[in-house]
């Protein structure tokens, strides 16, 4: 009977994820009730195990919170000195010489907001066309300037075409807490 009763616990924990719980309640001795007097030692056996209750895993520790902006403040200035040019003093450089510097930093800042953002105009139209904003229209993809009065739908000329991101993949940060504001880490050069 004990070889049968084996067989047929292993085959069912095999295909059924309620057996195994009630096979591994029933092999595991605290979940076995103590005989009683009256019952027999066939009757113990016969008798369902209470499942124990599964123990609750430790919830895994929160990852350091940190600004998705100075994820991207960061890039911006890994990858194109951005700060370091808003922050430098201008006042003892040339035009010329702000001009040059500023053209690479630009240059690379518009390397970052493609890779992240793919940046694409709201309104396909070229600056000064005239254009027709329908009734109903979305006051995020549409700021109306000048002489707004009267119900749309609204007849003027294209002043910027906006920007619409059509993609946002801002890398995930994996730093620690005690770095989440670290925009840009101190340079040391060792000698």
């Amino acid at each position: 009977m004990r070889i049968g009763l084996a067989f047929r616990a292993f085959f069912q924990a095999l295909f059924n994820r309620q057996a195994v719980e009630a096979v591994a309640a029933a092999l595991d001795a605290r979940a076995l009730p103590a005989p009683s007097a009256t019952t027999t030692p066939a009757e113990s056996a016969a008798a369902p195990a209470k499942p124990t209750p599964a123990k609750p895993q430790p919830p895994k520790p929160a990852p350091p919170a940190r600004s998705d902006a100075l994820t991207l403040l960061a890039a911006l200035q890994r990858e194109s000195r951005l700060i370091d040019i808003v922050k430098e003093p201008l006042a003892n450089y040339s035009d010329a010489q702000i001009g040059a510097a500023a053209r690479d930093v630009l240059r690379d800042c518009g390397n970052v907001l493609e890779r992240m953002f793919a940046l694409r105009p709201v309104e396909e139209g070229e600056e000064g066309t005239s254009i027709e904003i329908p009734p109903g229209f979305d006051a995020a993809r549409f700021r109306l300037t000048g002489n707004v009065q009267g119900e749309p739908p609204f007849r003027g000329s294209l002043a910027h075409h906006g920007w619409q991101a059509t993609k946002c993949d801002v890398p995930q940060w994996s730093g620690n807490e005690a770095s989440a504001r670290v925009v840009a880490p101190a340079e040391v050069e060792l000698s």
